[in-house]
């Protein structure tokens, strides 16, 4: 949740935090568990995603988030996205967040490139006129400017990616949610990224990005975190993080 009331040189606060799913369709949570029993003990079928996770994110870091498939690492940030809520601990965001997330978040299917780049930029709070004067220099970034009237769903992967960090790197939220995604596009459009990365990084933003590929955390990311079953297995300088991980990895 966004809480004004942290200091401003917090971007990011988690305290103490938990989620829990069920391990199948048959067996999710619905709306009336929100009100359930919130014990701290886990009910048959369920398992914790994340468990008794604590940091603080100063703002204008970067800070890069490993761990094995399946260790939390894209939960935590749908939960400092907001896009989840805790199971308990807490999580406190000073000021918004740009979220590249999902490569599908925000956009529908059947409308057209020039009406999603609309629809989304005005969900992620962009007034009428902002998206209007930004319009250009998002479809250009995304290298679309053939396809204005194409519907979403026809778009390639590569495309949906180009769209969505055009459409993110222009808000002017100070953290931004980076996970992973960027894998998708080619060589040429990756290095755009990085580089409009970097201008956002100079301007003083907030990077919570979670990557696999140890060349971007190493050129991001002064600060690592390494979740392993969903814990928060060290916090530390990403180069130490990176070896701790590598030498987890390569015992197996």
């Amino acid at each position: 949740m966004s809480d004004t009331t942290l200091t401003t040189d917090v971007a990011i606060q988690v305290r103490d935090l938990g989620i829990r799913f069920r391990r199948n369709r048959r067996g999710r949570r619905n709306f009336k568990d929100l009100f359930a029993d919130s014990s701290r003990r886990s009910r048959p079928g369920e398992f914790w995603a994340l468990r008794d996770v604590t940091f603080d994110v100063r703002a204008g870091e970067a800070i890069g988030v490993v761990g094995r498939n399946g260790q939390g690492k894209s939960t935590l940030l749908k939960l400092v996205a907001g896009v989840l809520l805790p199971d308990e601990g807490s999580v406190r965001v000073h000021g918004g967040v740009a979220p590249l997330i999902e490569i599908t978040g925000g956009f529908v299917g059947d409308l057209t490139v020039r009406e999603n780049v609309r629809l989304t930029a005005g969900l992620h709070g962009m007034s009428r006129a902002e998206v209007e004067r930004r319009f250009d220099d998002i479809i250009a970034f995304a290298e679309l400017d053939g396809f204005l009237d194409t519907p979403y769903k026809h778009l390639s992967n590569g495309m949906k990616v180009r769209l969505a960090f055009a459409v993110v790197s222009q808000l002017e939220e100070p953290i931004l949610l980076v996970d992973e995604v960027l894998a998708v596009g080619d060589k040429a459009f990756r290095e755009k990224c990085y580089r409009r990365i970097d201008e956002l990084l100079a301007a003083g933003r907030t990077l919570f990005f979670v990557s696999h590929n140890e060349k971007d955390l190493r050129r991001f990311c002064t600060r690592g975190l390494y979740l392993d079953k969903g814990r928060l297995a060290m916090d530390a300088p990403i180069g130490e993080v990176l070896d701790r991980y590598n030498s987890d990895y390569a015992s197996g």
